[in-house]
């Protein structure tokens, strides 16, 4: 089944698509607005998809049931990983991708980006992904299940361009998790092309200003 999405095209039958997931507890509204500052006028025809991750109990909220792409199961975020939720959410992500190709844009025309643990889907899905991928941005995020990283990910992918960004104040999902991922996936033999900024867990002015300018130069290739 195709996870329901938002979808915004910046031209008619569009070249490339950006699948763009979100956080804990939003849905695929959240980074739409996001649009207008992130497009050049000269880049070619997008199609945004922001689909919405399904509905299920989080642990560390009570219980309570909200759209999660995978189950935390307390503070300590890389620890007691909801193995089994990040693998359900990588299957999905995969028939979104494989959708994109059914409507005339290939994989290498897709870019897979994030937020918290949207970013954390297109991370592990990214590598992991069996056709070579335009890219992966990975916003205030972290790599799941990076024990089986090496073992799993993908030769299409090997050499897949990163764009991680992350706030130095982050409370949520601290830096130091964010740049350990960063590490990992370098010592990997990825390029990662890592910003740090001082906020909170949140996106700035600035990182997108960046990630503009990183975007628009894989989509002038």
């Amino acid at each position: 089944m195709i996870l329901p999405a938002v979808e915004i095209t910046t031209r008619p039958r569009p070249s490339h698509s950006v699948i763009w997931l979100h956080g804990l507890g939003a849905d695929g509204n959240d980074f739409a607005p996001i649009i207008p500052e992130l497009v050049a006028s000269d880049w070619p025809g997008l199609r945004f998809v922001f689909p919405h991750a399904p509905v299920r109990p989080v642990t560390i909220n009570g219980g309570m049931p909200m759209r999660a792409w995978y189950d935390i199961k307390g503070t300590d975020i890389a620890s007691r990983q909801d193995e089994a939720g990040v693998r359900e959410s990588l299957v999905q992500l995969d028939a979104l991708i494989a959708r994109e190709a059914d409507r005339g844009v290939p994989a290498g025309r897709v870019f897979l980006a994030g937020f918290s643990q949207g970013g954390a889907i297109v991370l592990a899905g990214g590598v992991r992904h069996a056709r070579r991928l335009g890219g992966v941005i990975a916003l205030s995020t972290y790599l799941p299940i990076d024990a089986t990283t090496a073992a799993e990910r993908s030769a299409a992918n090997n050499d897949l361009p990163i764009f991680m960004a992350h706030g130095s104040h982050d409370p949520v999902v601290p830096q130091a998790l964010g740049a350990r991922s960063r590490d990992i996936l370098r010592g990997l033999g990825y390029t990662v092309d890592w910003h740090s900024y001082p906020m909170v867990h949140t996106v700035s002015a600035e990182e997108i200003a960046d990630l503009r300018q990183w975007l628009g130069g894989r989509l002038a290739a």
